[in-house]
């Protein structure tokens, strides 16, 4: 997949001042072209738990009612029997999962963001979505389809130990039965890559390692730390979705542990990786993340939702060059977080990996805090870079 040298900015809908869709996003949209990015990377659009994370959701297709603006308008019969037709490979299990006005308030997203994607396209600006490998324990998913995962009695997802965790992360995720997903011609995967591109033009694919290889840890376990790799789909559940969608225009989020066979299939797939500028100043020489070892089919973040900003990880110091130099990457996308563009602090870290509180999810931006002044600073330093077409 080939990108064009562009500018991004991530702002998740959750961050906007009023923490939904409406006049705010719109405005958004305005302040992205006046910066001249080409795209709004968001996070998934699935329901969060009840942490608050949109990456542990109780669905993989239906989207969240508490990001409507206006959540009480009416919804026609015709309106809910065309929307459940267009999409009776997950509706009716929404449904029955989740009760009450649960087909509506798909159609009312359906409306809002459809129409908030339609004017970002007239303004210039595409989405891109993201997509969570697995699926929450016993959300509408697993209970729907229970034959596509391995029993959590026996198995749950993890990560291995590295060098930040040495326990690993045990997740507690239901893992595929990937045998059995092939055998059903992975058409849960295809559904669920073709309910996204309905949302979003582009979409990350979180801990895209898994479809390598994967750590599965034994059920009960209390660390991660003794699971073992076991081996994903590889290139045929892609191949597969190829053949009904056509060619996906996929990132592969690639940081972690990162093995030689996950290289392998992310370039056999012709995949951008990612590279973050705040692991660009250590390591080895061969650090993927060193500007002089970036590539063109590559997505370079100054930094990303999981760990702390620019400004959080190096206080004291001024980061716009730091902004400046992932602009001028020969990596074809350069996505900056808002939070980066306004060289916030710690304080508008979205997430903390392994930690629980109301510190995680509920960052904002203040209302005005996002000028047009900052949109032409970004734009300046993106034309000089050559993102702006």
């Amino acid at each position: 997949m080939r990108i064009e040298r562009s500018l991004g900015v991530q702002l998740h809908p959750t961050s906007l001042p009023g923490g939904r869709l409406g006049p705010e996003a719109f405005a958004f949209v305005d302040w992205l072209a006046a910066a001249g990015a080409g795209w709004w990377q968001i996070l998934p659009l699935n329901p969060p738990d009840e942490f608050g994370s949109p990456y542990a959701s109780a669905s993989a297709f239906a989207a969240w009612p508490g990001l409507l603006c206006e959540p009480d308008n009416a919804v026609p019969r015709s309106e809910a029997q065309a929307f459940a037709a267009r999409h009776a490979g997950w509706i009716e299990d929404w449904v029955a999962f989740a009760g009450g006005d649960a087909l509506a308030d798909q159609v009312r997203f359906d409306r809002e963001w459809q129409a908030l994607r339609a004017y970002a396209l007239r303004r210039g600006v595409r989405i891109i979505g993201d997509v969570p490998i697995y699926v929450a324990v016993d959300g509408c998913d697993h209970r729907a389809h229970p034959e596509l995962f391995q029993p959590v009695d026996e198995v749950v997802a993890g990560a291995p130990p590295d060098d930040l965790s040495e326990d690993g992360q045990l997740w507690g995720n239901p893992l595929y039965d990937w045998p059995a997903n092939a055998a059903d011609g992975y058409r849960w995967w295809i559904a669920r890559m073709r309910r996204v591109l309905e949302l979003a033009d582009m979409f990350r694919i979180d801990h895209f390692r898994g479809f390598a290889g994967y750590w599965a840890v034994p059920a009960g376990d209390e660390t991660a730390r003794d699971g073992r790799w076991e081996r994903g789909p590889g290139a045929a559940l892609f191949h597969a979705a190829e053949s009904e969608l056509g060619p996906l225009p996929v990132i592969a989020e690639d940081l972690g542990v990162i093995t030689p066979d996950v290289v392998e299939l992310r370039d056999e797939l012709g995949f951008p990786g990612m590279a973050i500028m705040l692991w660009a100043f250590g390591g080895p020489r061969d650090n993927p993340h060193r500007v002089a070892n970036h590539r063109e089919n590559q997505v370079v973040y100054t930094s990303t939702h999981d760990m702390n900003t620019l400004a959080g990880s190096l206080p004291g110091e001024e980061t716009w060059p730091i902004v400046e130099l992932a602009l001028e990457s020969v990596a074809s996308l350069a996505v900056i977080p808002v939070q980066d563009v306004l060289g916030l602090g710690e304080e508008a870290q979205m997430n903390h990996p392994g930690e629980v509180g109301d510190h995680n999810w509920t960052w904002r931006l203040e209302p005005g805090q996002l000028t047009l002044a900052d949109a032409r600073r970004l734009r300046a330093a993106a034309e000089k870079a050559g993102r702006v077409q």
